[in-house]
């Protein structure tokens, strides 16, 4: 009984210390882990998949820690084609991998605001600007301390759109809904998932009142058609703080919180750093 007991007592001690990483699921929208192997080097290497740099983190307190002492983690895009292979390099090392083919489902909504389906000249070109001021926050690069990779859910509600939907505006097909949304009720409390900062705040044509936060090492994550923002460019934010209230603002068919998450510049499933 005693051995049981210390045993027990044991795996709780090196559960406690083990890195927390996402789930890896390597399809369009998904993630990879990739063992560096055979870069044995004192400080992380650098890693780049198509043109975006890659979040490299030891592999220590890991599954993967016996296969190389550095891990890549890729986000894969949506546009991705299981028919062509992947390749990540490091270092000058390539890295090829590949992924499988995924069929996510179909969704069509109605939107009264024709301009948000046709968005007019000045619309278009509101949304350039507005593009590269959140491709910016996006691609924006800090190491912080990183203590665990999964995330508590920003909002309570119902899940009404999963990540990945073919979607149809008034029967017009637009890119693959690239987030999860969240129907929480006209008002309801948003917090950070986990510790990042702000990097952009603003009313933006489609997404509405939206902040995004960086977490760090090409890590990011969005908030969009929010009702109130409470939050400020700089702002350093901890597990659980307010980020604001969820709204129908931008294009939306009713309240909703639209959650994003970035890794490497690319939209990936939220629900695959969200812990169980």
């Amino acid at each position: 009984m005693r051995l049981a007991s210390l045993v027990f007592s044991l795996i709780i001690s090196i559960n406690a210390f083990a890195f927390e990483l996402p789930e890896e699921s390597r399809v369009p929208g998904g993630i990879a882990m990739i063992s560096l192997n055979g870069l044995n080097t004192q400080a992380a290497p650098s890693a780049w998949y198509r043109g975006n740099r890659v979040m490299v983190v030891s592999s220590k307190n890991t599954e993967y820690a016996q296969q190389s002492p550095w891990l890549a983690i890729i986000g894969i895009p949506l546009s991705a084609k299981a028919s062509a292979e992947q390749l990540m390099k490091a270092d000058g090392q390539r890295f090829p991998f590949r992924i499988k083919d995924k069929a996510y489902e179909e969704q069509r909504l109605t939107v009264t605001n024709k301009r948000h389906v046709n968005p007019n000249t000045q619309d278009l070109e509101r949304y350039k600007r507005e593009k590269n001021e959140m491709v910016a926050a996006f691609t924006s690069w800090t190491s912080p301390e990183i203590e665990s990779l999964n995330f508590n859910l920003p909002a309570s509600g119902r899940f009404s759109s999963p990540f990945g939907l073919k979607r149809f505006f008034n029967e017009q097909p637009r890119n693959p809904h690239s987030g999860l949304d969240i129907a929480g009720g006209q008002g309801g409390a948003i917090s950070t998932p986990s510790p990042g900062k702000v990097v952009a705040v603003g009313e933006y044509f489609f997404n509405g009142n939206t902040v995004i936060i960086d977490h760090g090492y090409g890590l990011t994550t969005m908030y969009c058609h929010m009702s109130k923002i409470d939050v400020k460019i700089g702002d350093q934010l901890n597990t659980g703080d307010r980020i604001g209230a969820i709204g129908k603002t931008g294009r939306v068919t009713g309240p909703h919180l639209h959650w994003s998450v970035s890794l490497n510049n690319t939209r990936v499933d939220p629900l695959l750093f969200v812990k169980e």
